[in-house]
């Protein structure tokens, strides 16, 4: 009997992109009899104005597994930025879960059993780039939602490491708040 996936978390940032393509999802990972299971159905069934929740898709009618649920971190109340939200990046999404899945870091073989929460945030900036690179941005969190999940089921970063660098990492937003540039 292989071993429970209770719940696992995992993030991940990609960026170096062209403007407004980075990505940084959030996943939650666990059995569907479990705490991420109930999340998930709850989530699901409790919508709220600007904060849809919609299934990871490749495309309309083709939800991937293990069933995927991308939540926006942002308010949402835009259609440009709706449909960017709920075209390109959640069809990343969907790939990058697939993705985890031919790489081994979601066992093939249980993906009717598991789900995934994903925290997604897209740049508000793209409502008004009328030259965003779509193949970019698409690529970006495709990458950036397998590295979540590898990090996820792979439970990175490790204490040990944590412990280690503790002391040599800045938060980038803190040093920019140190820096006066915020």
């Amino acid at each position: 009997m292989s071993e429970r996936i209770i719940l696992r978390t995992g993030e991940a940032l990609v960026a170096g992109g062209p403007p407004f393509t980075a990505a940084e999802p959030e996943v939650v990972i666990g059995e569907l009899d479990g705490p991420v299971g109930i999340a998930l159905a709850t989530l699901t069934g409790d919508q709220s104005k600007g904060h849809s929740k919609v299934f990871a898709i490749l495309n309309t009618d083709i939800q991937v597994r293990p069933v995927t649920l991308c939540v926006s971190k942002v308010t949402v109340n835009n259609s440009r930025y709706t449909n960017i939200l709920m075209g390109t990046v959640q069809a990343a999404i969907a790939n990058g879960v697939l993705d985890a899945v031919r790489a081994g870091d979601l066992p093939k073989d249980r993906v009717n059993e598991l789900g995934i929460i994903c925290s997604v945030w897209l740049n508000p900036g793209v409502i008004d780039d009328d030259k965003l690179d779509h193949k970019a941005l698409f690529d970006i969190h495709r990458k950036a939602m397998a590295q979540a999940i590898h990090k996820a089921m792979n439970h990175q970063p490790s204490i040990d490491w944590l412990l280690e660098n503790q002391d040599k990492i800045t938060h980038k937003y803190y040093q920019m708040g140190l820096d006066g540039k915020i």
